[in-house]
């Protein structure tokens, strides 16, 4: 007898007489009248096998497609694509990176529309497979949640944990001179020992801890590391709770509020997490019909303290977190200082503070800070304003003591250049550099600028030098470095008026980005600016250039 409760969509395929084409091809690879009798669940998968972070993904699939089988539904999987950030970091391929948030969202909900599911499970690994996964979920509302594949294990060299950053920090250090071939060689042999998401609380962890404080992801579930054989088991289990969301008609809208996301938030200040996730957030938002404004990230950042001690600006990584007591910790601490609310629904049927009320803290743990001992008062981003972006730009703070800067700025009009600059060794204490026409329509794509950042920390000027960019950042990143730069350049926006040798101040408790230039000036040297040459005229980049919204409305493809 099969299930046929919460099979409230996919009738329109497989049921009556006129549908018996349809079934016909579906049985050509395997489903039975038993089988598309039942809820049909899509699960979408992002593996490819190019880089560790979605390589795992396959096995996790399988484990996702039992327990949907053993909980009265069928699955179907299909892929979407995926781009590595760490592999094109530096590259022209970095591009694709931002841009692929889009069509893995769009991939998504074609084939969700296209074949009527009534739930869709969603597993995620790399940086942008997660808010395209989320951003899917939240315009299709149809029952469904997020499963990330988890975070790889830190890699052993010279008697300490590493990461991705670790070597890319070293190719500065090697450039300086400070490190040999063969210890360069050495640490890029060590420091991805297998599969999983990078490390630290760069964006893919990041995300991933946004997505089970918003609710979209089962608490615990995305925390648990990359090859920990409980993954296995919350692979499984996620099957089965999708079957709980399309019986009881539990949708992401119902999950994705304005409270949720203000938790998301959070969550990412406490955490000292990337600024893409500014990016990702407010694209959500949008998805989700919630209104939320870069300006909220600031309101929400400087009510919640820094309380966890993670890589890139602290010494611990994502595994040493879920060790310590995860998600649900961090849930329990923001409740304890005021910065969770608490009522909010989970896809568990839970309310956050349900959840949180079940953590369990490590004896001696030394990740997660006691919410009476923050490492800071204040959260790890806050967003600057001034006559250099007017719409705003994000800094990330955590691991970084440094409240103003003032200095020349050295302009580069791509991030190659700047990298260059670099390895020649020409950069001096107190320089700005100033990397332009690298946002999301000028780029396009909004590149990550961790090649240039890594390697100023490399060259022992990490707290000597600024940065500022129309591009965007790693989670990696660490230093003082403005992103998001707003309006870009490639929009005339004031970043394009800046010249070598201007001066350009950053002042944090002002929450103030400026270069010291009367408004006349910057006018008239902005009405002699002439736009670039479009990088591509053809093709997806082309077309994401044209449609593609400001950084600070999330750097969205617009109707």
């Amino acid at each position: 007898m099969t299930d046929t409760t919460g099979k409230t969509r996919s009738g329109g395929i497989t049921d009556g007489p006129s549908r018996a084409p349809a079934r016909a091809m579906l049985k050509a690879v395997g489903f039975d009248d038993n089988a598309l009798g039942k809820p049909i669940i899509g699960v979408a998968n992002t593996w490819i096998e190019i880089g560790p972070c979605n390589f795992h993904l396959r096995q996790l699939g399988e484990r996702i497609k039992e327990g949907i089988r053993a909980a009265g539904g069928t699955p179907m999987e299909f892929n979407t694509v995926s781009i590595s950030d760490g592999i094109t970091m530096g590259s022209d391929g970095m591009r694709a990176s931002l841009i692929s948030r889009e069509v893995i969202a769009d991939s998504i909900e074609l084939v969700a529309r296209g074949n009527l599911f009534d739930g869709i499970v969603v597993l995620v690994g790399c940086d942008k497979t997660i808010p395209g996964g989320v951003m899917a979920l939240a315009r299709l509302d149809i029952p469904g949640l997020v499963l990330y594949g988890g975070s790889i294990a830190p890699g052993k060299w010279e008697g300490r944990d590493v990461t991705i950053q670790d070597v890319f920090e070293a190719v500065g250090a090697h450039a300086a001179g400070n490190l040999t071939d063969a210890q360069l060689k050495e640490l890029e042999d060590k420091a991805c020992p297998g599969a999983g998401a990078c490390g630290g609380q760069f964006t893919a962890n990041t995300m991933a801890t946004v997505c089970e404080l918003i609710g979209i992801s089962p608490m615990g579930f995305n925390a648990v590391p990359a090859l920990e054989n409980q993954k296995d088991e919350v692979a499984h289990s996620s099957g089965q709770l999708i079957m709980e969301l399309v019986r009881g008609a539990v949708c992401p809208r119902q999950i994705i509020t304005r409270k949720a996301l203000e938790n998301g938030i959070a969550s990412v200040a406490a955490t000292g997490g990337s600024t893409n996730a500014v990016l990702h957030l407010l694209a959500i938002a949008r998805e989700a019909g919630v209104e939320l404004t870069i300006d909220d990230f600031d309101t929400i950042c400087n009510r919640t303290p820094l309380l966890a001690d993670l890589k890139p600006g602290g010494r611990f990584v994502a595994t040493d977190f879920y060790r310590a007591g995860g998600t649900r910790l961090l849930a329990q601490r923001l409740q304890q200082v005021g910065a969770l609310h608490a009522d909010q629904p989970t896809v568990t049927g839970r309310a956050i503070g349900e959840e949180a009320s079940t953590a369990s803290e490590s004896v001696g743990q030394e990740v997660l800070r006691p919410a009476s001992d923050p490492i800071k008062p204040t959260g790890g981003l806050i967003v600057l304003k001034g006559n250099l972006a007017p719409e705003g730009c994000v800094v990330k703070v955590a691991g970084y003591e440094t409240k103003k800067h003032r200095g020349p700025a050295r302009v580069f009009d791509s991030e190659e250049a700047a990298f260059a600059e670099v390895e020649r060794g020409s950069l001096k204490p107190g320089d700005v550099v100033v990397i332009r026409y690298e946002g999301p329509k000028g780029g396009p794509g909004m590149r990550e600028m961790l090649g240039v950042t890594a390697a100023i920390v490399g060259a022992g000027l990490g707290d000597s030098v600024a940065l500022l960019t129309d591009g965007r950042f790693s989670g990696a990143t660490r230093g003082l470095m403005a992103g998001h730069v707003a309006p870009e350049a490639a929009q005339g926006g004031p970043i394009a008026a800046v010249r070598d040798g201007d001066i350009v101040v950053f002042d944090l408790d002002a929450r103030e980005l400026r270069v010291e230039l009367e408004a006349d000036e910057i006018a008239a040297r902005l009405r002699s600016w002439e736009p670039p040459v479009p990088r591509y005229t053809t093709g997806v980049m082309a077309k994401y250039s044209r449609l593609v919204t400001s950084a600070a409305e999330g750097a969205v493809t617009s109707a």
